[in-house]
């Protein structure tokens, strides 16, 4: 590693933590600085298992991350698949519509072109995924990309603990992200999967693919699932009754649905 280059990032996240003990919410948001990006996220993993966004430096770029999770495409989950730096320059691009076509939509829908995903990582140490997004096509020059990956590096130093594996830090932040709303989703894949025997992942698929199709959000398809409310393809018993009809809440709605069914 280049030792200055990783003085100049250190320097950047104490000059971000003012005085207060550097973080992994002043690391995200000193790497955004130094790459004239329009914000970063940090996304996390517990014990090895799904991606969980947990800090962004700011609600736009929170947004996107949840989309990467909630779609379960993007760069974040291929960086954290690999163990690579993904690297998307333009995502109005025909190859990232191809190669992530939800999410490539909704996040030029945003306003975002270009997308740059570095793993939070050393061997076996597989902490998460750093991102960083910008409103303006183009690679990364080589400085910027040798100084994503100290970002990322310095990361996994705030993350882990040399005696006791990992921080307090990386404990609450994670914490902080398993909350109900992020358990409710993994409930109701649960459920999913047991009711039409399938894994939990292919069951998450399903519960993305319709929160895509219906536009609502993926915690409320899970709420929806958990209270019997919403009834997916295949999860119905053979004889029983056929699905719920989705209630309006809007009175007007309501009174529309009622004179098209008579």
């Amino acid at each position: 590693m280049d030792h200055d280059r990783s003085a100049r990032v250190w320097g950047a996240v104490r000059a971000v933590a003012n005085g207060a003990t550097p973080s992994l919410a002043h690391a995200v948001t000193a790497c955004a600085q130094a790459l004239s990006a329009t914000g970063a996220g940090l996304a996390m993993t517990h014990d090895g298992g799904l991606l969980e966004p947990v800090l962004a430096t700011g609600p736009e770029i929170r947004e996107l991350d949840e989309l990467q999770f909630e779609l379960g495409e993007g760069p974040s989950g291929e960086s954290a698949a690999t163990s690579t730096p993904v690297l998307e320059p333009d995502l109005a691009a025909i190859a990232a519509g191809r190669r992530w076509p939800a999410f490539a939509a909704a996040g030029g829908a945003r306003g975002m072109r270009g997308v740059f995903a570095f793993p939070v990582a050393a061997g076996a140490a597989r902490v998460g995924v750093l991102t960083v997004y910008r409103r303006e096509p183009g690679p990364l020059q080589r400085e910027q990309l040798e100084e994503g990956l100290v970002f990322a590096d310095t990361l996994l130093v705030l993350a882990l603990d040399s005696r006791e594996g990992v921080s307090a830090d990386l404990d609450e932040v994670i914490e902080a992200a398993f909350t109900a709303r992020r358990a409710e989703v993994h409930q109701a894949a649960g459920r999913l999967a047991s009711q039409q025997s399938i894994s939990v992942t292919d069951a998450l698929a399903r519960l993305r693919a319709y929160t895509y199709s219906s536009g609502l959000s993926l915690y409320k398809v899970a709420i929806d699932v958990m209270s019997d409310r919403l009834h997916l393809d295949g999860d119905r018993r053979p004889g029983s009754d056929p699905p719920p009809k989705p209630q309006p809440t809007d009175p007007e709605t309501a009174e529309k649905e009622q004179e098209e069914d008579r």
